[in-house]
């Protein structure tokens, strides 16, 4: 069959080229590269505005999302997509960057979009998935967004994470802090808050320990804190290490890897009990887009108000103070960090009294 010529598409006075525009890449749903690119385009200002000045992993998925397929590991590249943390050889002088550092002390040039042009020559690549770091370009030490993650463990679903998310929204402001959700695109709930970016990694990180650590004490039949998943049982799981540096959270308006094509979709704190993930699609969003804008839009760098963490890290302090309360493990991949408390497993910890 003769291979279909590529498109040129006009992205606000850039030309980005479409490789393969008819290339499916959801099966089930029919959608080809070009509808992709065209999703992007359609939702342009919200996910730039997610992504913009922010160093971005592109999570690419360059032959589709098919049965079986696969994501790439470190322990085994053969898989059918992976995860770009450095820019792409050969990429357009548009595109900038921003050098990040990992807890492994190794550097890269992330992608950085300024432009809208930047999201579509990325989708064209086969990206469907875009994961910007809490910071911005240039100030990459201090996050300017806390990121909450309530994750559904096994035996719960979106439908009980959002039965938490009131009860993150009221303790959020008791610290003089305002929270924005949305879906992950999955079984799970986003809720981001724009700060000053004014506290390290670290800073924030322990912030966001006390913050789970007291939703876990209002809510313990609902919520937990333990970073073992033989520990968790079936509750939603406050993801604190997602404020770690190098650990990053699908954007707004990111397509999800799944048959269906669900992205992640901002939400109003009235809509949480009443939506479901499948409700947004690479099919719907466009729409919902041009009807109620971008509802993330007070999270773009640079733009107030911000909050400060004064308060929860005050909280952080008495709970270590009166509660005994410390630091938490981190993902196995980081190096011992300073107060951590050993990295074992429990099932495993001979040292652990039974």
């Amino acid at each position: 069959m003769a291979q279909t010529p590529a498109v040129e598409l006009d992205v606000r006075g850039r030309t980005v080229r479409v490789s393969s525009p008819d290339r499916v890449v959801f099966p089930e749903r029919g959608l080809t590269k070009l509808d992709v690119v065209q999703y992007f385009l359609d939702v342009g200002d919200g996910v730039l505005g997610a992504l913009l000045h922010r160093p971005t992993t592109l999570e690419r998925w360059p032959k589709g999302v098919f049965e079986g397929a696969r994501m790439a590991t470190r322990q085994d590249s053969s898989g059918d997509a992976f995860y770009q943390k450095r820019v792409p050889q050969g990429a357009p002088e548009y595109v900038e960057t921003s050098r990040v550092a990992f807890p492994s002390g190794r550097t890269a040039d992330e992608v950085a979009p300024t432009e809208l042009a930047v999201v579509a020559w990325a989708a064209n690549l086969g990206t469907l998935t875009f994961h910007p770091w809490p910071v911005v370009r240039d100030d990459v030490e201090n996050p300017d967004q806390v990121r909450i993650d309530l994750d559904p463990q096994p035996g719960t679903d979106f439908a009980d994470a959002a039965r938490v998310a009131p009860h993150v929204r009221e303790l959020l402001a008791e610290h003089g802090l305002e929270g924005f959700p949305k879906t992950s695109g999955g079984r799970g709930l986003h809720v981001f808050v724009p700060i000053e970016p004014a506290w390290s990694f670290t800073d924030a990180r322990r912030a966001t320990i006390a913050f789970g650590r007291e939703l876990e004490r209002r809510l313990p039949d609902e919520v937990t804190m333990k970073w073992w998943k033989e520990e968790r049982g079936a509750k939603i799981f406050v993801d604190y290490n997602q404020m770690a540096r190098d650990r990053t959270i699908a954007s707004a308006y990111s397509i999800r890897s799944n048959p269906r094509a669900t992205v992640s979709a901002p939400l109003t704190w009235d809509e949480v009990p009443d939506v479901h993930p499948d409700d947004f699609d690479v099919l719907t969003m466009p729409e919902r887009f041009a009807a109620v804008g971008d509802l993330h839009s007070r999270l773009v760098a640079h733009t107030a108000p911000r909050y400060r963490l004064d308060s929860l890290l005050e909280l952080a302090d008495r709970q270590e103070r009166d509660e005994g309360h410390g630091d938490l493990p981190y993902p196995p991949e980081y190096p011992k960090m300073p107060g951590e408390p050993k990295r074992v497993q429990p099932s495993k910890d001979r040292d652990r009294p039974r």
